[in-house]
């Protein structure tokens, strides 16, 4: 059985069909998701939905898009979200500079003070990184955040910048875009990962894989593509694969099972 460590149930897409989505994931044998909320709004809604869906958990924090928000007392109304049951991590936070929503400092400033609110609650970190993987070494390194549970989301870098995340004891997750013809330097990122530090997703609704990249939306069902494109370019069975991945994510997430 297969988690999706990070998918976004909440979207319209997929929300309004949700037991029809699940069914289809358990079916393919994903049998665990992690909802990932990046707004104040979006906390809401994945809360509803998380306490009413056992094979649900969520992430809560404040997406780089949505920075210029983090003021009047918002870390604090994200610290009680993130205590809430079946809450396993903050993220998605990091750096966006490939739309630039929101102006680079006030990206800096609350992805630092997001850190800093991981590590006061003991909680596993989710980075959104595009553009700007040297400012989000950075942010990280100067919170202190090395050999912290961290995990580059839907990382689509160099083997590299992989190599400068693997450096501080971090984790990579890979979603779709991996499966990509074209995408020949994340697939010898992908190679390189640990088998320990190996994490996939499918951050749907978006980035669906091959073979059936046309199909809209993507679901957390079709992880189970993602994780045989792996399982081939690392030279091992889907199963090993699978089991790894699981594993990761459980001790990652600190997932019950």
């Amino acid at each position: 059985m297969l988690i999706d460590t990070h998918c976004h149930l909440t979207d319209a897409g997929l929300l309004g069909r949700l037991g029809e989505v699940l069914d289809h994931a358990l079916a393919a044998g994903v049998d665990r998701m992690i909802t990932v909320a990046t707004s104040p709004d979006d906390w809401v809604a994945a809360r509803s939905i998380v306490q009413r869906s056992e094979p649900l958990y969520m992430a809560a924090g404040l997406h780089p898009h949505k920075a210029r928000q983090m003021a009047g007392g918002l870390i604090d109304r994200l610290a009680e979200v993130l205590r809430g049951p079946r809450v396993v991590a903050l993220g998605e936070v990091g750096l966006e500079y490939h739309y630039d929503f929101s102006p680079r400092d006030r990206q800096r400033q609350a992805f630092a003070e997001q850190l800093q609110l991981a590590r006061r609650l003991d909680l596993p970190v989710v980075v959104h990184s595009r553009e700007a993987q040297a400012d989000c070494l950075a942010v990280l390194d100067e919170q202190g955040m090395r050999d912290w549970h961290v995990v580059f989301h839907c990382f689509t870098g160099t083997a590299d910048e992989a190599r400068q995340v693997l450096d501080r004891g971090w984790y990579l997750s890979f979603a779709g875009v991996v499966t990509f013809r074209n995408a020949r330097d994340l697939q010898e990122a992908a190679k390189l990962v640990p088998v320990d530090r190996l994490l996939i997703e499918t951050d749907s609704p978006y980035l669906t894989p091959e073979p059936i990249r046309k199909l809209r939306p993507n679901e957390p069902g079709n992880l189970v593509h993602t994780a045989h494109c792996l399982a081939g370019l690392r030279g091992v069975g889907f199963e090993d694969l699978a089991a790894a991945c699981t594993a990761n994510a459980e001790r990652f997430f600190r997932l019950g099972k």
